[in-house]
């Protein structure tokens, strides 16, 4: 064989060499499975998760699955679901408030599991602390302090200073919602209110928990925000106004379906701050190592629609404090 062929085939291996690594690089990489996992149905603020992931890359379809299961306030549907996700094998789940990741942390202790607005993680057991949360398990926690429901009556008596007596629904089977409500509690003389508590757990009692309401002439009410309340947001809403009953929420989902008021944390943006846990976990880090966050910025937003259904008059100083007016 000549020298001249010799390099011929030389070259010809080299450039198949070159090749097969070039087409080997090109080749799509596995698609990250994502189980996204909720109580509720389907709500807008669920986009910005997704949103999130393609900030940062994660695009659905191209390098991404993502497996959706909404529980729509079936407590064994969500069981099914988690247990389900569990035995896709997916690279990370996802959990939608604090119910939900409940339910997937006793699915599985392997899989990553990223909270968006789970109440009090550490008294409900998800974190061994806020810094360290040790297990396969972090996120985003819902508010800062149970002290935001002060601030949330506070808001609603310098909307309609005449209130002296404010009911309170919630959801006892939440378990941080007894810290949220015994904040109420202490603040209530500083607010000059007394307090008029009412527990519901079914959407059955919540007609009840109204006629209960006006019977004790309550002049205004907080509803304490978890995977429940915002479930029935739509309903809370109608009874406030069938009742014309000023009322404050947890987030501006309820605004969305018709309630007058809302302070708290915005839940588009932090699910959306919880793509990048996701993001993280599956570049390599480890839940346990992540800290979890808490929202930095709390929004006030009012219905002006519903304040006016109510005739209620809206101050100009404090409309412009809101963040958010819908009309």
């Amino acid at each position: 064989m000549g020298p001249v062929r010799r390099r011929r085939i030389v070259l010809t291996a080299g450039a198949l060499l070159v090749w097969s690594f070039a087409a080997r690089a090109q080749q799509p990489a596995k698609a990250a499975r994502i189980g996204y996992l909720a109580f509720r149905s389907p709500m807008s603020a669920d986009d910005g998760f997704l949103k999130g992931m393609i900030e940062l890359g994660w695009v659905e379809g191209k390098n991404t699955i993502i497996e959706r299961r909404f529980a729509e306030g079936n407590a064994e549907r969500l069981k099914e679901s988690a247990a389900e996700l569990v035995r896709l094998k997916v690279d990370v789940i996802v959990t939608a408030a604090s119910a939900p990741t409940k339910v997937a942390k006793e699915a599985t202790a392997s899989i990553p599991i990223v909270f968006a607005n789970a109440g009090d993680p550490v008294g409900q057991g998800f974190v061994r602390s806020l810094a360290r949360p040790g297990g396969n398990i972090t996120g985003i926690a819902f508010d800062a302090s149970p002290d935001i429901t002060a601030k949330q009556a506070q808001l609603l008596i310098e909307l309609v200073p005449t209130i002296s007596r404010l009911a309170v629904l919630w959801n006892p089977s939440s378990a941080f919602l007894h810290s949220y409500w015994s904040a109420l509690r202490t603040a209530a003389p500083t607010l000059r209110v007394s307090l008029q508590s009412l527990e519901v757990q079914e959407p059955s009692e919540l007609e009840r928990a109204f006629g209960s309401m006006i019977r004790e002439r309550a002049e205004g009410l907080i509803v304490l925000s978890d995977t429940f309340t915002t479930l029935y947001r739509a309903r809370l809403a109608a009874l406030a106004a069938k009742h014309s009953l000023p009322t404050v929420y947890g987030h501006s989902l309820y605004m969305e379906a018709g309630g007058l008021m809302s302070y708290g944390p915005n839940l588009a943006d932090t699910y959306r701050r919880a793509a990048t846990y996701v993001d993280k976990i599956l570049k390599g880090a480890r839940p346990a190592d992540l800290p979890v966050e808490q929202p930095d910025k709390f929004e006030l937003v009012i219905n002006l629609k519903t304040a006016k259904a109510l005739g209620l008059p809206v101050p100009p100083a404090f409309l412009a404090r809101a963040d958010r007016v819908i009309e």
